[in-house]
């Protein structure tokens, strides 16, 4: 049977776990790449529609930028979190050598962090000295250098949420293309996706827990615009294919 300590922390995990903000990692990957698929491939499709009188062109252009954009997004998200482990990293093994070589002027700066907090000196000093007693690694690195569970880089999960999102976001673009009448494809492609891009901000605005109208508004406004151009690019510069 739990006893009452185990009680609490369960009850406070499950509390922490219920923030929308233990989402940002993976969800703003995610999103990022579902929106760059949709979008992408769409602005892609749209501006070879508007220069072509027969589907392949489209298919073939729209199956290529897929592939390139899936493995592009992958590897971006991948170098750039992989980038900022590297520097957490760094200032981790930084962290360390002080705590062995000037534990007393560490302690001092930890108390000082809580003092600018609001706590007052004497509970500043007091409260750093219990926690250092506890963890002293893990206390400098969530409160000197800012890195937590929630904002900790993974590189790997960020590269395959993005990667993964992109193809899927990519794919619906795809469909419309192998489906809807060659004749007038630029507008089927602009309505199908404005719908995708309104579907893909509502779910992550609930996701998020953030404002619906505001991330439905700001997704189809950037969206037509890229699509917009894009299509002015193929009927000025498009030839007959």
């Amino acid at each position: 049977m739990a006893n009452k300590t185990d009680i609490s922390k369960i009850t406070i995990d499950n509390y922490l776990d219920s923030h929308y903000i233990h989402r940002s990692n993976w969800l703003r990957a995610a999103v990022l790449g579902a929106n760059d698929g949709i979008i992408s491939i769409s602005s892609l499709a749209i501006g070879v529609a508007a220069a072509s009188t027969t589907r392949e062109p489209i298919l073939l252009a729209t199956v290529a930028g897929l592939v390139a954009g899936a493995l592009s997004m992958a590897a971006g998200e991948y170098v750039s979190v992989s980038s900022q482990t590297d520097t957490e990293k760094s200032d981790i093994e930084r962290e360390i050598k002080e705590l062995q070589e000037m534990p007393n002027e560490e302690l001092n700066i930890l108390a000082q962090i809580y003092e600018r907090r609001g706590l007052k000196k004497e509970t500043a000093m007091q409260v750093a000295i219990e926690l250092t007693e506890s963890d002293a690694l893990g206390t400098h690195i969530r409160d000197e250098l800012g890195i937590n569970e929630i904002s900790q880089a993974h590189p790997i999960q960020a590269a395959m949420a993005s990667g993964t999102a992109f193809t899927v976001g990519g794919v619906l673009p795809l469909l419309v293309i192998l489906f809807a009448p060659i004749k007038g494809m630029e507008y089927w492609l602009y309505g199908s996706t404005l719908f995708f891009l309104i579907i893909l901000g509502i779910v992550a605005a609930k996701t998020g827990g953030s404002n619906i109208p505001k991330a439905i508004l700001r997704i189809s406004i950037w969206g037509t615009i890229a699509m917009g151009l894009s299509a002015l690019v193929g009927y000025i510069f498009g030839v007959s294919v």
